[in-house]
């Protein structure tokens, strides 16, 4: 009975990942009382990079400060910067936090050109259920 000897066998060649260029896309800003989450996505809404006041080291009522804004979108504008090329997008703001107004002026800072601002802030329509009648 032969041993069945086997070399090891050449490791499967992998293609090299070619570097993704998204130089538009959108930057979407949700701004609450209690942080900011900044995230940056191709024109079809595929994500980038993303970052929050949270993830930037803040803790409890200062997650949700205008600086705080900032720092987080400082951080995910420089990544999409750095590994996308990313240089125009459009601006979808919800929310009605304090950071709202810092993450867009980041972008400016950054370089990163502005093409149109949104509110997209939820707005009820015909609101909550009102109480039922007080019968005395």
């Amino acid at each position: 009975m032969a041993e069945n000897t086997t070399s090891a066998a050449p490791a499967a060649s992998k293609k090299k990942k070619t570097k993704r260029t998204v130089a538009y896309g959108q930057v979407h800003v949700l701004a609450t009382f209690n942080n900011t989450i900044v995230t940056f996505t191709d024109a079809s809404g595929g994500v980038l990079t993303h970052s929050s006041a949270g993830a930037c080291g803040f803790r409890g009522s200062k997650k949700g400060t205008a600086y705080a804004a900032q720092v987080a979108a400082e951080r995910a504008a420089q990544a999409a910067k750095q590994q996308y090329g990313f240089s125009k997008a459009d601006v979808f703001i919800k929310g009605v936090g304090l950071g709202r107004d810092a993450a867009v002026r980041v972008m400016a800072s950054l370089d990163i050109a502005a093409e149109s601002i949104t509110d997209v802030t939820g707005m009820p329509h015909g609101g909550v259920r009102p109480k039922k009648a007080r019968r005395i």
